[in-house]
C-alpha cells in the first residue's frame, strides 16, 4: 500500500534531487517533500508560462497559522524558496553545470522530470525537444554514472512513449512496444531506452535502483500551460468566454497530480530499500476516469458554475495527436498496493476550489493547496 506517514518516514532528512522543478509537477513534488522533512534540490530553467504555479508558492509564502491534523505544522513550508528547496536555475543539457550541482549535493534520491513536455511544442522544435528529453536524459544519468552517491533514480516519462494503434478498449502494458508518434512522445520513448541501457550497463552494478513512470494526463490547480484543457479552461472562464475544446472525443486517462506524485515517491522509496522494485511501470487511472476531453470539459463547466461553457470550433485543426489512449494500471495496483484516491468528479471540483482561491490572491491559493494535499493524504490512508 501506499501510505502517507510511511513516505514521510523515509524522506524525512534525505537529499532529493529534482531536475525539473519549477515546472507543473515539479513545483506540486517540492511543497509535498517539503511537508515531509525531505532537504529539496532542484535543477530546472525557470518557469516558462506567465503566471507560473512556481511562482505562485514561493513569491507570496505559505501561510503558518495553523497544524494540520496529520501533525504537520504549515510553517514546514516556509515562504521563502531557499528554505523548502535549494534552486539552482540552469539548463539541463549543460553537463558541466550539471556536474557542478549535482557532485556538491550528492544527492539519496534523484527524481528526473526536466523536460520539454508539449505535443505541440515539439512539432515547433523538435530538435531541441530530443536534445532536452534524451541528452537531458543521458547528464543526469552520467551523474550518477560517475558519482553513484543515490541509492534510486526515478526518470518520469508518459504514456505517450507507446507504439499507439489506437486500439478500442485496449490498455497499454508496460511490456508493449516504445515508439512514441510525434517528437515530444517519439523523445521520451528515447528516454526510457537510454535509461535502460544505463540501468543494465552501469548502474544496477553499482547499487542505483533505477526505475521508470509512465503517467497519463495529469490535472490539477496551477497548470498554466499552453495547449493543455484544464489552463485553457480556466483561461476561458477568466475572460467570461466558452471554453474551446479542438478533439472533444479524444479519450485520456486523466487523473490529479497528486495520483502520480505519489506514486513516483513510493517506487523511489520501495527500490531504495529494495532493488527487486526496480523497473517500469505505468501510472494511470481506472478505466472509469478514462474520459473523453469533452466530458473534462463539461464536469469543469458544472464544477466551476456561473456562465461558464465549452464548445467545439468547427474547423479547428492541428498536427497530430492521439485520438484514444488507454494504460493497463494493473502493475501498479499488483507490486505497489495502489489504487486511485480521487476520481474524476473529485479532481476537477480539486481544480475549481483552488482556481477560485487563486484568483481571489495567491496567499489563499497557496492555503487551498495545502489542505488539499492533507485532504488527499487522509483519504489515500482509508482508500489503501
Amino acid at each position: 500500500m501506499i501510505d502517507f506517514d510511511e513516505l514521510s518516514s523515509f524522506y524525512k532528512g534525505k537529499k532529493v534531487l529534482i531536475t525539473g522543478h519549477t515546472g507543473f509537477k515539479g513545483s506540486y513534488l517540492t511543497v509535498i517533500l517539503g511537508m515531509m522533512g525531505a532537504k529539496v534540490y532542484g535543477y530546472s530553467l525557470k518557469p516558462n508560462t506567465e503566471p507560473c504555479l512556481f511562482d505562485i508558492l514561493y513569491g507570496t509564502g505559505m501561510s503558518s497559522r495553523n497544524e494540520t491534523e496529520l501533525g504537520i505544522k504549515l510553517d514546514s513550508v516556509k515562504n521563502v524558496v531557499g528554505d523548502i528547496v535549494e534552486s539552482h536555475i540552469a539548463d539541463i543539457r549543460d553537463f558541466d553545470e550539471l556536474w557542478n550541482f549535482y557532485s556538491r549535493v550528492e544527492p539519496d534520491i534523484v527524481l528526473h522530470l526536466a523536460a520539454q513536455p508539449l505535443v505541440r511544442e515539439g512539432y515547433r522544435i523538435p530538435r531541441e525537444t530530443y536534445e532536452i528529453n534524451v541528452m537531458g536524459t543521458v547528464n543526469i544519468l552520467e551523474c550518477i554514472r560517475q558519482n553513484p552517491c543515490c541509492s534510486s533514480f526515478l526518470n518520469v516519462t508518459t504514456d505517450k512513449v507507446y507504439l499507439n494503434e489506437e486500439k478500442p478498449d485496449y490498455a497499454y502494458k508496460e511490456d508493449d512496444k516504445l515508439d512514441g508518434y510525434d517528437p515530444y512522445a517519439n523523445s521520451k520513448s528515447c528516454s526510457e531506452i537510454v535509461t535502460h541501457s544505463y540501468a543494465s550497463s552501469f548502474l544496477n552494478e553499482a547499487g542505483v535502483a533505477v526505475s521508470t513512470a509512465r503517467a497519463g494526463n495529469v490535472i490539477a490547480g496551477g497548470d498554466f500551460s499552453l495547449d493543455r484543457i484544464i489552463p485553457d479552461c480556466v483561461k476561458a472562464v477568466i475572460h467570461g468566454q466558452p471554453i474551446a475544446v479542438r478533439n472533444p472525443g479524444s479519450i485520456r486517462p486523466y487523473q490529479h497530480v497528486f495520483e502520480p506524485l505519489f506514486v513516483y515517491l513510493t517506487i523511489a522509496m520501495r527500490q531504495a530499500l529494495d532493488p527487486a522494485y526496480a523497473g517500469w511501470y505505468n501510472v494511470g487511472p481506472d478505466a472509469e476516469d478514462c474520459v473523453t476531453t469533452g466530458e473534462l470539459a463539461e464536469m469543469f463547466v458544472n464544477a466551476y458554475g456561473g456562465n461558464a461553457s465549452w464548445q467545439a470550433p468547427e474547423g479547428a485543426k492541428g498536427p497530430h495527436e492521439a485520438g484514444l489512449l488507454k494504460l493497463d494500471n494493473s502493475k501498479i495496483k499488483r507490486v505497489l498496493g495502489w489504487e486511485p484516491v480521487w476520481h474524476m468528479e473529485r479532481t476537477v471540483q480539486a481544480i475549481t476550489d483552488w482556481t477560485k482561491a487563486w484568483l481571489s490572491s495567491n496567499e489563499a491559493a497557496n492555503e487551498e493547496l495545502i489542505r488539499q494535499i492533507i485532504s488527499y493524504a487522509k483519504e489515500m490512508k482509508r482508500e489503501q
